[in-house]
């Protein structure tokens, strides 16, 4: 009798190119995604599928990589953090979050990014509820939530070509003086 094989190999369609892999049977996206094809922007996390820090898009739709086996990601288009940026262009959910400083620690960045992404692809002019249910999956535990509310909500209106921006005080925590006539 012959033993099955344990691993296998595949060609993922990471970020618009081809990646040529071979892996374990039983290894996850995010396993694949870090260790065989070095893309390390995804973040290990729970490996629960409660925390976010590994979301992607698979043909566009949010996934948590550790709960999806890579054998299940062929003939799907992928996309992790590092496609985000085209060229030197920053995507404009990227330029809100460093422009207001969205981040602190930035490990759950790049899945709050991508189901960003994805909602802003959706919903082009997402209330602020719509952008809380599509974060809710991804805990962060430095920030309060709100700036990276308000950069999703800057980025959709960048998109846009809306002039829209938050507050001055949101760029600096604390109201500014006000100028004395």
């Amino acid at each position: 009798m012959k033993a099955r094989s344990t691993t296998t190999t595949a060609v993922l369609k990471i970020n618009d190119e081809d990646h040529a892999v071979a892996f374990p049977v039983h290894h996850t996206l995010l396993e694949v995604l870090r260790e065989e094809c070095g893309l390390t922007g995804t973040k290990h996390g729970c490996e629960l599928g409660e925390c976010g820090a590994c979301a992607v898009l698979v043909d566009g739709e949010p996934v948590l990589s550790c709960l999806m086996l890579a054998a299940e990601a062929g003939d799907r288009n992928i996309e992790t953090i590092e496609g985000l940026q085209r060229n030197n262009d920053l995507h404009p959910l990227q330029t809100a979050f460093a422009d207001l400083g969205a981040t602190q620690c930035g490990y759950c960045i790049p899945g709050i990014l991508m189901l960003a992404k994805a909602l802003l692809e959706r919903e082009p002019d997402p209330s602020e509820g719509q952008i809380r249910e599509a974060l809710s999956g991804n805990l962060c535990r430095c920030t309060g939530y709100n700036r990276i509310v308000l950069a999703v909500q800057w980025a959709a209106a960048m998109a846009r070509g809306d002039d829209w921006r938050p507050p001055p005080e949101a760029f600096h925590s604390t109201s500014l003086p006000q100028a004395s006539a």
